[in-house]
């Protein structure tokens, strides 16, 4: 398989010197193209961090992170900032939707800063939103949808410009049980699509759905395994 991400002794240091916090601490790590993973930890592991470092949301103190072969810790905020625009489609949590904009306004936003064309954007909007289950719904606003079709908007925004990674940060940390499983197959199908899938956890019922976890403790990898 093809090379996506590879990790050498990755660190990030917060308060450098007496009080110092290793919040990363000589991570090294590969994840090939095509790969569903979760990367699970308890609060304060240091999956976040991993997570920011991952999404080019923030730069290790020390180490290299390549991604699609490129260095990237070694970028301007310029150079990660289209870096996140082109290689990466991010779920959070929180949905992060703007309220006033209906479905297909939201998955178009990212689309305009790429320089997409109106009628283009439209369309891989719409396309994106059929792909979640979501085409009686492209004209209503977050507030009138639940959490679970709020993040399938959020989902269809990710993935419509087709970016070679799709970082998912506790998607269904806001979700109720029917609306978890819904978001989890939706990202199955994305996996089995061929898309790479990286899913930030702390639930061990949504790790052991993708194909492989790598537990995080302390700033270190203490697992990295194949589910079945």
């Amino acid at each position: 398989m093809e090379n996506l991400i590879k990790v050498q002794d990755l660190c990030k240091i917060y308060n450098p010197g007496e009080n110092e916090v290793r919040a990363l601490d000589k991570v090294n790590l590969e994840i090939n193209r095509g790969e569903f993973i979760a990367i699970i930890g308890h609060s304060g592991s240091g999956k976040s961090t991993l997570m920011n470092m991952l999404g080019c949301l923030d730069i290790p103190t020390s180490g290299s992170y390549y991604l699609n072969g490129k260095d990237v810790s070694a970028m301007n905020d310029n150079q990660l900032s289209e870096i996140r625009n082109e290689e990466i489609g991010f779920i959070f949590q929180g949905f992060n939707l703007i309220a006033n904009l209906n479905a297909i306004e939201n998955v178009e936003l990212p689309l305009i800063y790429r320089g997409i064309g109106r009628s283009e954007r439209n369309r891989l909007a719409r396309e994106a939103l059929i792909k979640v289950g979501l085409e009686k719904r492209m004209h209503h606003r977050p507030s009138e949808m639940s959490g679970g079709q709020q993040q399938r908007v959020a989902i269809a925004r990710a993935i419509a410009a087709e970016p070679p990674v799709i970082l998912a940060d506790e998607p269904t940390g806001n979700l109720d049980s029917s609306s978890t499983q819904e978001i989890m197959d939706i990202l199955k199908e994305l996996h089995n699509a061929g898309r790479s899938v990286i899913l930030i956890t702390h639930d061990d019922d949504i790790a052991e759905q993708t194909k492989r976890v790598i537990r995080i403790l302390d700033g270190k990898i203490v697992e990295d395994y194949y589910n079945n």
